[in-house]
């Protein structure tokens, strides 16, 4: 597959068990996402989804996953991540969903939106401020927000095919 017949999908784990972040894997998402979308769309939409499907990256700590799967059958992967509704990892099972926010054509841009993103939530954060020290401390964040260039980029990152 070429980098531009992929699209990477950036997702927010959300859920109310506080533990649930701090224990998902890369392992767990992917069982959750295919089981999903085997419920919905069959083993048509599951086989469909699985070629080249996989996580890409998974922050446990702030609840950041990015999945990858063909351009053809992104809008399969989409419309089954609402139906996810737990996670298992070491036995436990952990309800959250996964909100969609947003689809591009290359790692990058999923990381420059994301940029975008975690600045909008803490401005939002910046103006719900009890006191001076969590304002400094919001303040000091919002500041280092930004995109470093690595030295070595993967093929994943190097074409962006304008579609989003």
């Amino acid at each position: 597959l070429t980098p531009r017949s992929r699209r990477y999908v950036l997702c927010e784990v959300v859920s109310e068990e506080p533990r649930c972040r701090q224990c998902i894997e890369d392992r767990a998402v992917n069982l959750a996402v295919r089981d999903a979308v085997g419920r919905v769309h069959g083993d048509y939409g599951l086989a469909c989804c699985s070629i080249s499907f996989t996580v890409k990256y998974l922050n446990a700590y702030t609840g950041t996953v990015l999945l990858r799967c063909r351009k053809d059958s992104y809008r399969l992967l989409c419309s089954a991540l609402p139906f996810v509704r737990q996670l298992e990892s070491r036995g436990q099972r952990y309800p959250c969903c996964l909100r969609t926010l947003h689809v591009g054509g290359t790692i990058r841009t999923c990381q420059k939106f994301l940029i975008q993103y975690n600045r909008r939530q803490l401005l939002v954060l910046l103006q719900n401020c009890t006191n001076e020290e969590e304002r400094q401390c919001i303040q000091k964040s919002l500041l280092s927000c930004s995109l470093t260039e690595e030295q070595s980029r993967s093929g994943d990152e190097d074409d962006d095919d304008g579609t989003e």
